[in-house]
């Protein structure tokens, strides 16, 4: 029976395709029933397994009594006591006698159940006993011949993948030849791991929440990120409508692709800059195939989290030479670091924090690790010498954090010297405007820099208070918010009065009828993901510079983000009917 479920869209486009179904500690376990007369094996199945990883667990105790003390043994000792536990053992049998589940299919529901349970008490020490039980839960699967990992970044088939949650890294290293697209229990709309979707193009959709129990492998779902839906199991007729929308999308793009080498340039003659962002080298291609005016945000973090490897200053400065060279003359913003809270990589640099967005991050990070800092510094001034390279600062908030990092890239620049390296020194340098105090800074930071940019992504999060890959918060995080709006028109007055270019490369730009309601606020540079180029290109042509500015006059008297969008779509579908999804 077809199911229809709603989350959070995140990355466009439609999807159809077989599911692969991954619990939360990312193995793949098939929904499996089975006949009754079979029930009485998968019982003895079950406990052989539990013997077998009972004497696993007694070695495991003993082992680490003999290097560490008894006390320390005894963690395996309270492991030993949950699998051996008569509630839980009643629960498993229940559910393979009554419910015909299989062997894993059980361990796997029950264990999952009660690590979420205790995840969720106020109790620290009790919440911290979940990872006991999905030890427990790891080996019994192991046993029972079902625990294995499916590597997402090595599929053979086509596959819409289905996960508790994805992080930014492990969306990176997806295989997009394989994976169709995904849908997350978690997340939000801001999170990197949205971020990372959109550069690879790939339809997404986050924040379903529990779901997983519901699916089985190898069920056709369609993953709808234009409205964020996923469909489980469609009749023909939901699968033969979503067929034609994307057709109708294919046929879009064709039309749009002939825009590629006009200007962005509104209907009454003023250019605006429309430049991309990226993730990694491959899409510069990508970028010029679609008419981008340059490269206006590279997040270089991706080095790091599509890599086992912390990367060299040589990895870092061929990454920056290949997208500079592609580009051919045109302009590339790239960004330092922007490491921190669910960006870390697969080696943090700090202990846990209790609340890294607002902790030790991006160039707060940089400046205290300049180990990680300096090789990319030195990368980024010799991978100059092939273009027009500027280098932007992100998460600025002190005037103090400015002058420290343009004082450590003068200090490169002059070791480069000494060591007789090529490279350039009188690049443009810039600032990521991404916190309410930067804003409120401006006038300041303004003398200082050559180039402003907005991150809204940000923005919009530290303006709300909203962890923006948090999906139990998710409609607060809006970045037309009338507070985010006009910290960004206060930012567009600042820039003007001091003749300095300002863009806006936040996700916000990459939605068409947001993009007009920019260029009525007075941006007039947009960076955004190379698949939104062309789409944002026909909104651009479409319009003349007093109407965006009646669609901002107008926006600007609202109350709430709802009442903005309603009113934004409304006017795309007058002035560019053609870019509205249905």
């Amino acid at each position: 029976m077809m199911v229809e479920l709603q989350g959070i869209p995140v990355a466009p486009g439609v999807a159809i395709g077989p599911a692969l179904v991954l619990n939360a500690e990312g193995y793949s376990i098939p929904r499996c029933h089975i006949a009754a007369s079979d029930a009485a094996a998968e019982q003895m199945r079950l406990r052989v397994a539990i013997e077998e990883v009972s004497k696993q667990i007694e070695a495991n105790r003993m082992q680490t009594a003999a290097v560490a003390g008894e006390e320390t043994g005894d963690i395996f000792s309270a492991q030993l006591q949950m699998l051996h536990d008569p509630r839980l053992n009643a629960e498993l049998t229940k559910r393979i006698a009554f419910q015909r589940h299989s062997a894993a299919y059980a361990v796997s529901r029950v264990l999952h159940n009660y690590a979420t349970a205790l995840r969720r008490l106020d109790n620290p020490l009790l919440a911290e006993r979940a990872q006991d039980v999905l030890d427990i839960e790891r080996q019994l699967l192991t046993e029972l011949g079902a625990a294995t990992r499916r590597p997402l970044e090595d599929l053979s088939e086509s596959a819409i993948v289905l996960c508790h949650m994805l992080t930014p890294s492990e969306t990176a290293s997806l295989d997009r030849q394989h994976v169709l697209g995904f849908c997350t229990e978690t997340g939000g709309p801001g999170g990197h791991t949205a971020i990372v979707a959109k550069g690879l193009e790939l339809p997404a959709v986050v924040g379903i929440g529990p779901f997983l129990d519901k699916i089985s492998d190898q069920t056709l779902v369609i993953v709808d990120g234009d409205h964020g839906r996923l469909i489980v199991d469609p009749d023909e007729e939901t699968v033969a409508r979503y067929r034609r929308r994307n057709e109708e999308r294919r046929d879009l793009a064709q039309r749009l692709s002939e825009l590629r080498s006009l200007p962005a340039e509104t209907s009454d003659g003023v250019r605006i800059r429309l430049s991309a962002n990226i993730e990694f080298p491959h899409e510069a291609a990508s970028c010029l195939e679609r008419g981008a005016d340059g490269i206006g945000l590279y997040r270089t973090e991706f080095l790091y989290l599509s890599s086992a490897e912390e990367p060299s200053e040589e990895d870092h400065y061929e990454a920056y030479s290949q997208v500079i060279r592609e580009m051919d003359g045109r302009p590339v913003v790239i960004r330092t670091l922007d490491l921190g809270a669910d960006k870390m990589g697969r080696h943090p640099q700090v202990d846990r924090e209790n609340n890294p967005f607002l902790g030790l991050r991006s160039i707060r990070l940089s400046l205290r690790h300049l180990d990680l800092f300096r090789p990319q510094l030195r990368a980024i001034l010799r991978a100059a010498v092939h273009g027009d390279v500027r280098v932007m600062f992100p998460l600025i908030t002190t005037l103090a954090e400015l002058r420290q990092a343009k004082m450590l890239l003068s200090t490169v620049a002059e070791d480069l010297a000494v060591s007789g390296v090529p490279f350039r020194s009188d690049i443009p340098i810039g600032m990521m405007v991404e916190v309410p105090a930067a804003v409120l800074m401006l006038d300041r930071f303004v003398r200082e820099v050559d180039f402003l940019s907005i991150g809204t992504n940000d923005l919009a999060q530290y303006t709300l208070a909203v962890d923006r890959s948090n999906e139990y918060v998710a409609e607060l995080y809006q970045s037309t918010d009338p507070s985010v709006l006009s910290l960004i028109r206060r930012s567009v007055e600042i820039a003007n009065a001091n003749d300095t270019p300002l863009a806006v490369c936040g996700e916000m730009s990459s939605n068409p009828a947001r993009a007009l309601l920019l260029l009525g606020l007075g941006i007039r540079n947009l960076s955004v993901p190379p698949s939104s180029l062309p789409r944002v290109k026909k909104a651009i042509r479409s319009v003349s510079i007093e109407e965006c500015q009646a669609i901002a006059e107008r926006v600007m008297t609202f109350e709430a983000a709802r009442d903005v969008d309603l009113y934004l779509i409304g006017r795309l579908r007058e002035l560019v009917p053609e870019l509205v999804v249905s």
